[in-house]
């Protein structure tokens, strides 16, 4: 006779009591059950995070827009995406750029008037959003408040009939611009006589681009030089062109107070196709 202590060879499942067989086999059952599941979800959690990994990598990645630069087309709360395959691939396309190679793979050359997120190149860290408004070979001129591309000037119409003031009490001016190649961009002002309304002649060189905020009297580009602005910028620094707005919060939304996730809500602007 076998003994009720657990210690019994419990061989011959035929022979060996119901309530010991029973509760040996949930128990060993139980243990490898439990194993196998929290392996499950280890390696389910790991190929999650790989996938979104190469997608943020290889396809989009997303970015909120911190400043009034880009109004009236982006603004300040939108949360948008950017296609990564656009313009190829650089070390920048990568998680904190690490010099795995120089230059671009599968490189394919930006359009002009395309919304470009893009390294600051005085640091190869920082995350801008500007209009490339010049291509390599292009001379950039503002002049009287007229941007001038190859010595012609851009021609605009404004668009704005409404009285409408800045915090500063500047009045504010839309107006669209039709670039070489015909694609017509709305900008904003707060009119002449501001400090980036007279430039020299910008010459763009190769393998670099000229940028410019639609906000052009509140955005430091290209139009500053790369110490204190943005300078020209490396075709490498290009991390991808601005596609859609998701969605969008005015200023003061918060992570952690979910009241203001609906009371700072623009759902006007979500899902809009950036042009």
């Amino acid at each position: 006779m076998w003994s009720d202590s657990g210690d019994a060879p419990f061989e011959d499942v035929d022979t060996t009591p119901v309530y010991a067989r029973g509760k040996g086999g949930k128990k060993r059952k139980s243990r490898g059950g439990s194993s196998n599941e929290g392996m499950e979800i280890v390696k389910t959690i790991f190929f999650a995070l790989l996938i979104a990994f190469v997608l943020r990598v290889v396809l989009f990645q997303p970015f909120t827009i911190p400043s009034a630069s880009m109004e009236p087309n982006l603004y300040e709360g939108d949360y948008i995406v950017v296609s990564k395959w656009s313009y190829g691939y650089s070390k920048h396309s990568i998680p904190f750029s690490p010099p795995i190679f120089n230059g671009r793979i599968l490189a394919q050359a930006p359009q002009r008037g395309d919304i470009v997120v893009f390294k600051l190149p005085r640091d190869n860290r920082t995350d801008y959003i500007k209009r490339l408004i010049g291509l390599p070979g292009d001379r950039i001129q503002m002049i009287g408040n007229v941007l001038h591309i190859n010595g012609a000037p851009v021609r605009d119409v404004v668009v704005s009939g409404q009285d409408v003031t800045n915090m500063y009490g500047l009045p504010i001016i839309q107006a669209d611009e039709t670039l070489p190649g015909g694609k017509v961009i709305r900008i904003q002002d707060f009119g002449p006589g501001n400090d980036l309304d007279d430039t020299p002649v910008f010459e763009v060189p190769a393998g670099h681009y000229f940028m410019m905020g639609d906000n052009r009297d509140n955005s430091i580009d290209s139009r500053v030089e790369q110490s204190q602005g943005v300078g020209l910028v490396p075709a490498e620094n290009l991390i991808g062109k601005a596609e859609i707005i998701l969605f969008s919060w005015t200023p003061g939304a918060s992570l952690w107070n979910p009241v203001s996730w609906f009371s700072k809500v623009r759902p006007s602007r979500f899902f809009t196709v950036l042009d």
